[in-house]
Formats: C-alpha cells, structure tokens, sequence
C-alpha cells in the first residue's frame, strides 16, 4: 500500500510485516548494533487497546518473561513508546504450521509425529507450572527455520494458571479448536489443551479439523452434538495413533485422556525425543550390547543393540556439527550391521525351539480338554508359530502378544503338577519369540525414523519455497 510504513524504534530496522492480529501487527525486524540479529516484533498501537486487549498483553509478556524452553517462542525483551508496546521475540523462519500444512494438504504420519512430540514437550513444561495456552492451534504454532526445523509455541495471549475450575469462565480461543466443555458449559479447566492437540494433529493428517464447517451455526452444531468424533478411514494411520486421537478427541473432559497419560503414550514417546542426552544414552545401552555380544549372550545383545538404536537416531537428529554427524552414523550403520548378523543367529535358535517344543505343544492341548480356555489360548499360540513360519512377523507378533495374555493369566492359577511345568516351558519359549520378533520389527523402525526427519526437512523446505 503507497506510503505505508512500519512503526520505528530505537537500535531495529523493521522491515516485512509478517502477520496481525486482533489488537497487534507482527513485523521482521534486525537489531541496528553488533551482529545484526533478525528479530520479530510485535507492535501494539495503544489506541487500539481495550481492557481485555490490555489483560492479554500483559498476561502473554508476563509468561513469555517466565518460560524458557526450546520449543516455546523466545520473549527477548519488550519495550514501549508515546504509540507502541513492542514485544521483541526471536524470528521465525518457517512461517506457521496452518500455511505449512495448507501448503503441504496433508502430513505423513511420520512428520506429524515429530512435530506432536515437540508440542507435546513445551506441553509438559507448561503444565508442570499449571499453565494451559487455551488457544492452541496451528497459526499459534511457528517453525523456527527451514534447515532443522522446530515449532515453537506462541501467542499466549489467553492464556493462564489454572490449578482449579472458574465459575462462569469467559469464552477464549478459536472455536474451531475449542474443546466442547467451553462452548457448552462455560466451565473448563487445562484439559481443553488437550482436545486442541487431537483437533491439530487431526488437521495435520487429513486435512481438515474435525469440525469443518461451512458456516459458525453449522460449526456450533457439531461442537454441541454428542456424536462421537469419526477418524476417516484414508490415509491409514497406525493404531497407536488412531489410539491417541480417540483419547484426544473425547467430548467428555473426564474421559479424555489425562495429561499424565497423554505424555507418556507410546505414540508421543517423549522418553525417546532427541535431546542433549540421547547419545550418551544410546553409548551407555552399546557398551552392555558388545558384553554381553562377546560372551556369547546373543538375544540379549540383540535386545540392548535395539535399545540402544532407539536412542542414536534422535541423537543424529539432534546433532548439527557434521563431522560429528557423519561419525555417529557410522556408528550406526557397525551396530545395525552387527544386530542383523545377530537376528539370523537368534531367529534360527528361536525357531529351532519352536519347532522342538511342538510335540509339546500339542501334548499340552491334549492334557487341556478339560479347560477350553486354555486350550483356546494354545490354538492361537499354533496359529502364530504358523504365520511365524510363514514370515509374517506382524501377524504372529499379534498372535503371540494374544496367547500369551491368556497363558499367563492360566499359569498363575495352575496347580503345581505335569501340565503346570509344559504351561510354563510354553510361556517361555513364546515370550522370547515374541521379544525377538518385536526387535526384528524396531530395525525397520529405524530406517522409518530416519526417513521421517528426512521428510520433515524437506517438507519445511517445499512449503517455504511455496511460499
């Protein structure tokens, strides 16, 4: 537009605007002095504010002063004039993850994960100092630069400490996010952050928020139905996922997953989230894995090289100096080499007991006429040493992980005797299949995990040159 400009301010040139909001306009911005740092700024004119206007600058000054964590934006300093308050935040290179996943349509599952797994973490540190955001959604959510690319919680304009339930809360946030409780009710507490996550990573995976409406009355509509929330059936997600999205999107806050037990879901996994301490935990796992390697122990040097795996990849992605990069993926690639060379060893002493414990197996079922349960229980242990035979190791890892429910319930009630101690050989040989097959399944994993940070860099860098 001829003859704007951006507001001035001492010691920074402010340059692109970058976004606005209800009562602020965001600019970027680099620091006059020294080493020319790029900057945003979030300038508020003074006359546009109201009281509430007032209540949620002050509110998201004062917990951006307070929070320091990776992926939460950096507040570095906020200054103000006769017109402006200026919040002067670190910048932002990737623009937020709603043009990014507008741009990209949808997400693969693999990509969205990280980017859940991030959110989750600044989650976690904020609610271990009782603060909910309240207004989770993809355009608060930035990421900080193309070549390693993080999100970085932002605009806390809502938000606030909420260790109780408030009587006639007011209404905050977007509705296309909200959580039922706070459009039906009124009355909600932290949990509503909750439901914000299930609607994100929802939009990330198949388009769209689950409430998609073509106008407020219809979108309204579906937030007051009772309906329960459909997962569409393209594109597939795995059933950890689909798990965590029904637990997310529960319209009922006291059903919805807890924060406790939505931090420590095996599809968020936070335990294994690169992190400064993910090479020295995947070391610590190699160095018991070549022990027990030399003395001949191979299952259990296999389990430990599979464990310590699960660390050395967050720990390549973590790394950025790429002398030290390119020596961990070295490493890497001598401990896969050796736990696959381990595989063939285990698998064939494992399969060989299998086959042994066969005429035992079918002993045991004869002895069992008089407990179907039982005998049930040892049909589907047939049924996976049969899809094992076959090489379909995911179908008889299920089948294993079902038996052996059952078989172990059965054990704990069996009278001491003949029957109780071929039970018992039975449990044991189908529990270390079982782990084998579930170690065998983790190396795969891994080259997954590598290709989905490959796909969320490349991701970040197709939809900034999009844009």
């Amino acid at each position: 537009m001829a003859g704007w400009a951006p507001p001035r301010l001492d010691d920074f040139i402010l340059t692109d605007k970058l976004g606005s909001g209800t009562y602020a306009t965001v600019y970027k911005a680099y620091r006059k002095r020294n080493t020319r740092e790029v900057v945003a700024i979030k300038c508020v004119g003074k006359k546009s504010l109201n009281k509430v206007s007032v209540e949620n600058l002050l509110t998201e000054i004062e917990i951006l002063k307070t929070v320091h964590h990776p992926h939460i934006l950096e507040l570095k300093d906020f200054q103000w004039d006769r017109d402006h308050i200026f919040l002067i935040t670190e910048y932002c290179a990737g623009g937020d993850l709603s043009r990014f996943i507008r741009t990209r349509r949808i997400l693969p599952e693999k990509v969205a994960q990280i980017f859940l797994q991030q959110l989750a973490s600044a989650l976690k540190f904020l609610h271990e100092k009782n603060i909910s955001h309240l207004d989770l959604k993809p355009q608060n959510i930035l990421l900080s630069n193309l070549d390693r690319p993080h999100l970085k919680l932002a605009d806390f304009g809502f938000a606030q400490h909420m260790t109780s339930r408030d009587e006639n809360q007011s209404l905050r946030g977007s509705p296309l996010y909200m959580a039922p409780e706070m459009v039906c009710s009124r009355h909600y507490d932290a949990r509503v952050d909750l439901w914000s996550v299930g609607v994100i990573l929802y939009e990330a995976l198949f388009g769209r928020a689950p409430f998609a409406s073509r106008s407020f009355s219809e979108l309204e509509e579906k937030i007051r139905s009772v309906r329960t929330i459909e997962l569409p059936a393209r594109p597939r997600v795995s059933p950890e996922c689909r798990d965590l999205l029904q637990r997310l999107l529960e319209r009922d806050p006291d059903q919805r997953i807890s924060f406790p037990d939505f931090f420590n879901h095996s599809f968020v996994d936070l335990e294994h989230m690169p992190c400064a301490e993910s090479l020295e935990k995947a070391a610590s796992l190699v160095v018991k894995a070549v022990e027990k390697d030399g003395a001949g122990e191979h299952s259990a040097a296999l389990t430990l090289y599979c464990r310590a795996m699960e660390y050395f990849i967050p720990a390549l992605h973590y790394e950025t100096d790429v002398s030290r990069k390119e020596v961990i993926r070295s490493k890497v690639r001598q401990y896969i080499s050796r736990a696959e060379e381990l595989k063939v060893l285990v698998s064939s002493s494992n399969k060989t007991l299998l086959l042994q414990d066969m005429s035992f197996r079918e002993l045991l079922k004869e002895m069992s006429q008089d407990k179907p349960r039982l005998f049930a229980a040892l049909d589907v242990a047939s049924a996976a040493v049969l899809k094992d035979e076959e090489g379909m190791a995911a179908d008889a890892l299920d089948l294993y992980q079902q038996s052996l429910g059952e078989l172990i319930l059965m054990l704990s009630a069996e009278q001491a005797g003949r029957r109780r101690e071929l039970l018992h050989a039975e449990v044991q040989t189908l529990m270390k299949r079982a782990e084998f097959l579930k170690e065998q399944m983790k190396t795969s994993d891994w080259k997954c995990e590598s290709l989905g940070q490959e796909m969320l860099s490349e991701s970040v860098r197709s939809s900034c040159s999009v844009q």
